[in-house]
């Protein structure tokens, strides 16, 4: 049987190494102060949590560390990569035996500036220009575009996209996994939680637990919430 190049991007560490500061940012986060070892699933892993939760600033210390910008794109994108947090220098990676073809940071909140280089790039080509198209239809443009055998890095990707979109991109994902994809997500939505066989990873004062779709809270409150939506708008 041939070996499975996924997941390239293994696991990471935490290294409690020179400079390491439990009481500084980021490790005063209590879910990064002890990451221990996280194995990442081949296909598809979640990071959910609350706000201020220390999700996003993992996945951005992982973008960086696999040499992609934190502003967002792909590692050709002409943008200054920058460490933003010193955990990335904190980070040990164990990565797989074959690196991905293509790889992509995506990160809802810095799209404005991704688009206006991807128009710079497809100047004279006749292609329409992404900021003349609704942020939802250019975002399910930029996962549309993703290539097989890439390593995907999400910044919560719903943030662009109604869930009729959500649910699109759900496909687009499944198919992009079957083409030898793995994804790494950070995210509230619980469309995109349903991803089957996805490893969720819960991020809390507890540390950074695995969780099941139907444990989480998004799972809950999304359940609850359309069968009792009156009381729970009522005043108190």
């Amino acid at each position: 049987m041939a070996m499975s190049a996924k997941p390239y991007l293994r696991e990471i560490r935490l290294d409690h190494g020179e400079g390491f500061d439990a009481s500084a940012y980021p490790f005063s986060i209590p879910a990064l102060r002890n990451i221990g070892a996280i194995a990442m699933h081949a296909d598809v892993t979640f990071f959910v949590g609350e706000n201020g939760s220390g999700k996003s600033t993992l996945l951005e210390a992982i973008a960086v560390g696999m040499g992609l910008p934190a502003e967002g794109g792909t590692r050709n994108v002409s943008r200054r990569q920058q460490e933003v947090s010193p955990l990335q220098r904190h980070l040990k990676f164990t990565r797989g035996y074959r690196w991905p073809d293509w790889s992509y940071f995506l990160r809802a909140e810095s799209l404005f500036g991704m688009f206006t280089y991807m128009d710079e790039v497809n100047a004279g080509t006749g292609l329409p220009s992404m900021h003349e198209r609704s942020h939802g239809e250019a975002f399910m443009e930029v996962i549309l575009g993703l290539r097989s055998n890439g390593l995907y890095l999400f910044d919560e990707p719903e943030a662009a996209l109604s869930p009729s979109r959500q649910l699109a991109a759900l496909a687009a994902m499944h198919a992009l996994v079957r083409r030898g994809c793995q994804f790494i997500i950070a995210t509230h939505s619980p469309i995109l939680l349903a991803y089957p066989g996805a490893k969720i990873l819960h991020f809390d004062d507890s540390g950074i637990t695995e969780s099941a779709y139907e444990d989480t809270e998004h799972y809950a409150v999304t359940r609850h919430f359309p069968n009792h939506y009156p009381r729970r708008l009522e005043p108190r």
